[in-house]
């Protein structure tokens, strides 16, 4: 059957394509306005539709509360380990070597400063790590930040040195081109000059402000030596939003703490795990599969689906219980700052445009193991396709029914359906108090932060309908509605002061 794909899509590749673009806004749309033109026509097919979606949010509601408490669980117990003398024993310890590449475009010179001072606190021996410092070489002053940084820990790690990504035509600016410039350096750097074993060497992709906890890379290499899958593996932390917690306004706090909390959770879930903004691989697998793409902006989910499809569906993601903590959007002022949120918002959505060629991999690709790709494609689909379909159907579909029918509304199901809906998510609050509790214990305490401001944090909550839609909904809806038309995002910097 993939042969059979695999010539339709060959044989009419833009048609293909385009209609696989046009899928995801198709099905929000049509969601979002099912409630609308359905209550006309069919408004018992609304009705369960409106309940099975209220249930299904209550499930995902006590979902995210139980993952994210047993994976804190598990983290404070990893916290407790001393990764490095686990990790000594064990053969080949000595070989062990870790890349770290830091793509930064105009990002504060202090924040990255602050990420690889975190790095020197590192229990793994640091004379072993390498820090790549990925610039883009149309940036002002470039060359004079890495020269900064690098003349300020020099001599600390194995190496610290920069790369000046060149604007390439047929490439996209962002991330994963310059990661993949970068890599594709350090590798002809370290490896081919004879400076480390690819065997036994990580690559981890860093964001510029990501503070790792101090026994990552001692974790890191404990895993990766004792797993005779090595080669064949990702690692993720839980990446967290705790830097500037209590400094962002209020509306990006409460997305940042239900966005903390999932990847929290995902720790658990095994196949639902996928790398996310900062995480690690082998080398060698990073070089088998070519490094990163440079046609796409975000890289994450893209880099493990590659590999995943590349080894015949033979990757796996192997969780590290440890936080590694990143800032929230953050700026000079509070418009700004929500301003920055909301870009942060269409970058990550724009990850939507990664899933026509899911799709296609998923027809195309022999050999995979059938369920495994189906039920990883099934995860990413439901994430983006439903991310701003959400809001309006938990929101809104069930009191705009009496509008539109009011003859139905008078039935039994549907006189009762607004009540239904409303206790189904009334329901979700037990689910929510029990994460404020859970983020409460995990959260590092700021002596600074008044007890006063962290005992009004609930009441925050009260904004979340409005937060929900302009922060998460709308940059959302608008990225599946510009993929829709054709049109490509424009890669834009989130400032973090």
């Amino acid at each position: 059957m993939t042969s059979f794909f695999d010539k339709i899509f060959t044989t009419y590749p833009i048609k293909t394509r385009r209609a696989l673009e046009i899928l995801p806004g198709f099905v929000s749309w049509s969601l979002i306005f099912f409630p609308f033109w359905g209550s006309f026509f069919i408004p018992w097919a609304v009705a369960y539709f409106i309940l099975f979606f209220d249930v299904y949010w209550f499930y995902k509601s006590f979902s995210l509360a139980i993952t994210a408490y047993i994976a804190s669980r598990r983290i404070r117990n990893a916290e407790q380990q001393n990764w490095l003398d686990l990790a000594k024993p064990l053969e080949n310890f000595e070989k062990m070597s870790h890349i770290l590449v830091i793509p930064n475009y105009q990002e504060n010179i202090e924040k990255i400063k602050i990420s690889i001072q975190s790095l020197s606190q590192q229990t793994f021996p640091i004379k072993r790590i390498y820090i790549v410092l990925a610039m883009e070489k149309r940036e002002e002053n470039a060359k004079k930040r890495a020269e900064v940084l690098i003349n300020e820990f020099k001599g600390k790690f194995g190496d610290i040195f920069a790369t000046f990504h060149p604007d390439i035509e047929g490439e996209v600016k962002g991330k994963s081109s310059n990661e993949a410039y970068g890599g594709k350096i350090a590798y002809k750097r370290l490896v081919e000059t004879g400076a480390m074993d690819e065997n036994f060497a990580t690559i981890s992709s860093v964001d510029a402000d990501s503070i790792f906890d101090p026994q990552y890379f001692a974790y890191l290499s404990y895993s990766f030596l004792k797993d005779e899958k090595k080669y064949n593996k990702f690692w993720q932390s839980a990446n967290v939003n705790y830097n500037n917690f209590w400094n962002v306004p209020a509306p990006i706090r409460i997305i940042s703490f239900f966005g903390s909390l999932w990847r929290t959770g995902l720790l658990i879930q095994k196949d639902r795990l996928v790398s996310n903004s900062t995480y690690s691989l082998s080398l060698k697998l990073l070089h088998q599969i070519g490094f990163w793409d440079t046609d796409v902006i975000p890289e994450d989910y893209r880099i493990f689906f590659k590999a995943f499809y590349k080894t015949k569906g033979q990757v796996w993601m192997e969780p590290i219980f440890l936080k590694t903590s990143m800032d929230a959007p953050f700026s000079s002022s509070y418009i700004k700052s929500l301003k920055n949120k909301y870009q942060q918002e269409r970058r990550w959505s724009w990850g939507v445009s990664d899933d026509p060629l899911f799709i296609k991999w998923w027809f195309t690709v022999p050999g995979v193991p059938f369920v495994r790709k189906t039920m990883m494609l099934i995860n990413v689909l439901l994430d983006h396709f439903l991310w701003p379909v959400n809001w309006f159907i938990i929101t809104i579909a069930a009191n705009i029914m009496p509008f539109i029918n009011p003859v139905f509304s008078r039935t039994t199901l549907g006189y009762n359906l607004p009540r239904l809906a409303g206790l189904i998510l009334t329901l979700c609050l037990i689910a929510t108090v029990a994460m404020l509790i859970i983020d409460y214990r995990q959260r590092p305490k700021h002596h600074k932060i008044s007890k006063r401001k962290q005992l009004l944090f609930p009441l925050e909550f009260l904004l979340l309908p409005i937060v929900g839609f302009f922060l998460s909904a709308l940059p959302a809806l608008i990225s599946h509605t510009q993929l829709m038309l054709g049109k490509r995002l424009e890669y834009k910097v989130t400032e973090k002061l």
